[in-house]
């Protein structure tokens, strides 16, 4: 809990950066945007966007593997005894359908996204409610002895316990690869960044506190499907079977919409010039990116066979480093030499957020351990490479036909 109060600062301090990128450079694209858009009159403003898009590539399967994951461990309480093969028969089963559904011309994922986000609150909500009604704070504040004692376990204890948090929180930012389909960017975004991280952080701390308030702590870290293990203490297995319904659904819809989305971004990268030309073909006669499409759907696929605490952690220390600690120093960047760009938000008691998002993310990278620090160098490392060679085989001479898919 600890963690996720350190989190939801990070992540509003964080949102402040979010937010005066994108509303100064309200165009599609996000990061990639603002990374391009800031050191465009530099060496940097070339390979940095290919920077994001290469550790993209990587990141972008891995969050959507996590979901695959999430997926199969939920389906074992179903499938009782359910052993890791099966697990990862299941992850992998459940990303071939979400490319097989993909492959075509899709046009009803907004309207589908509304109404499992409305079953989503409604689960929520149920969870919240029961924890409440029988809320028992001798199990929530359990504590073991030397629990707040300093020391190194607790340092990094913490760290892993805020990258958890972050993983979470993500999607706070999500309306900035939009950012210009949005009215009034200005206005709209910073708020409804800074609103997103307050909600996430109220939900997922009244969830949480419900959950361990029923199910000793002890016990729930050790569950794989904790919702319905809450749900059929209080109500039984019908119920219990009901809620873990309504979290495959939902988990199912997130991935079919993350993979839906991702697959557009190293695409567009690519028509604009920024990225390897094969990813911006369009399918023949769906007119959808499937070249795109493929890579990370079948990397996804991949990256689900690992466990999901691998995943996570390899999630965010291949994104620190270009994306988020990137976009702190173009935000810095940009106050100082790009006065040509307008910041119609500015962020506040600037530069204090800034400087708390690059401490909490450097903490959080240094914390995941020796193998996920070399995995997000590495990632780098490679991406420097491959703009080498793509830079060697024609660069920005491609230009690839711009129809939208």
């Amino acid at each position: 809990m600890l963690g996720w109060l350190l989190g939801a600062v990070l992540a509003l301090c964080d949102g402040l950066v979010w937010s005066e990128l994108a509303a100064a450079m309200p165009g599609t694209g996000g990061t990639y945007l603002y990374l391009r858009e800031a050191f465009r009159e530099t060496s940097l403003g070339g390979i940095l966007p290919f920077l994001f898009i290469w550790q993209f590539i990587f990141s972008g399967p891995l969050e959507i593997a996590s979901g695959y994951i999430g997926f199969s461990q939920y389906v074992g309480y179903f499938w009782r005894g359910m052993g890791s093969t099966e697990t990862r028969l299941v992850s992998a089963a459940v990303g071939v359908a979400v490319i097989v559904l993909l492959y075509r011309r899709v046009t009803a994922v907004g309207r589908l996204t509304v109404v499992l986000w409305i079953g989503m609150l409604a689960t929520v909500l149920w969870i919240i409610v029961s924890g409440l009604a029988n809320f028992h704070p001798k199990i929530v504040f359990d504590f073991p002895p030397g629990a707040f004692t300093f020391s190194t376990g607790f340092f990094m204890g913490l760290g892993s316990a805020m990258l958890i948090a972050m993983y979470d929180f993500m999607g706070y930012y999500d309306i900035c690869y939009v950012g210009g389909e949005v009215r009034n960017p200005a206005r709209v975004i910073p708020r409804s960044i800074i609103y997103s991280v307050l909600a996430v952080a109220g939900i997922y701390a009244l969830m949480n506190l419900s959950i361990i308030g029923v199910v000793p702590w002890r016990e729930a870290m050790q569950s794989k499907f904790i919702a319905a293990q809450f749900i059929e203490k209080l109500y039984g297995t019908k119920a219990a079977a009901a809620v873990t319904a309504l979290v495959l659904w939902t988990a199912f819809a997130s991935v079919f919409a993350l993979l839906f989305g991702y697959s557009r971004i190293p695409y567009a990268a690519a028509v604009n010039g920024d990225f390897f030309a094969a990813f911006g073909r369009l399918h023949a006669t769906g007119k959808f990116p499937h070249v795109s499409l493929l890579v990370m759907g079948l990397l996804s696929i991949g990256a689900s066979l690992w466990n999901l605490d691998t995943v996570i952690s390899a999630l965010l220390t291949s994104r620190i480093l270009i994306q988020f600690i990137g976009q702190i120093f173009a935000l810095r960047y940009l106050r100082k030499h790009r006065h040509d760009i307008v910041r119609p938000f500015r962020m506040w008691l600037y530069p204090i957020p800034s400087v708390i998002a690059l401490v909490g993310w450097v903490y959080i990278f240094v914390t995941s351990g020796w193998a996920f620090v070399g995995f997000g160098l590495l990632t780098l490392v490679l991406g420097v490479a491959a703009y080498a060679v793509w830079k060697r085989v024609g660069g920005k001479e491609y230009r690839s036909e711009r129809q939208s898919p």
